[in-house]
């Protein structure tokens, strides 16, 4: 496939999340976005990477008919980010106690983040996922309480936001990307797109 100008590219993110737009603005690359609303239910055979990966595919090839000018120029992002605590996968709290009850397993300890991304332009199609591990300090009941209850994370994996006021005050460490924590990998994703020639 041969190079292409970036101006004349067709970057699409097949998201709606703000988190990961603004995220995508830092590449300072023009994009735009499209919906991608799919089943996002695990294998149970398949090894959490794979199944993030495979999830981030299917909202990418999702977004393909309602991409804005979709042709082949057309590149499309599809990410999902997954928080991994003792082998278990973390997604988005659905209720007060579920959130209540994932902050409770990730205090005191450390856990993975994982971040599945996948590339489509044509028949071409580029995936990966990336880890992050982070450390969190001890939280009291109350200090998750007041976490959940001030932040509402009921959008994010693992019911919390390393970018969230407060969450500062327990993110002891982190070993590896911090961006990938937050929902986009964007060095490599970068990275990807220097190796497909499209930057």
């Amino acid at each position: 496939m041969k190079p292409v100008n970036t101006s004349a590219l067709n970057i699409v993110l097949a998201s709606q999340s703000p988190r990961r737009r603004e995220l995508l603005e830092l590449m300072q690359i023009p994009f735009k976005t499209a919906p991608a609303n799919i089943d996002e239910t695990f294998d149970p055979d398949l090894a959490i990477e794979a199944n993030i990966m495979n999830i981030a595919e299917k909202k990418a090839r999702a977004a393909i008919p309602t991409a804005p000018a979709c042709n082949e120029n057309t590149v499309i992002l599809g990410a999902d980010t997954t928080v991994v605590c003792k082998e278990t996968p973390l997604g988005k709290p659905s209720t007060y106690d579920e959130a209540c009850e994932m902050l409770a397993m990730l205090q005191g300890s450390t856990h993975e983040v994982m971040t599945g991304f996948a590339l489509l332009r044509g028949q071409l199609c580029c995936r990966e996922c990336v880890t992050t591990r982070v450390e969190f300090l001890p939280m009291s009941d109350k200090e998750i309480r007041h976490y959940i209850e001030t932040q509402k994370p009921f959008d994010k994996a693992g019911a919390y936001g390393i970018q969230d006021p407060f969450m500062s005050c327990f993110i002891h460490r982190i070993d590896g990307c911090y961006y990938n924590v937050v929902g986009l990998p964007l060095s490599r994703i970068y990275s990807v797109m220097r190796t497909m020639e499209l930057v």
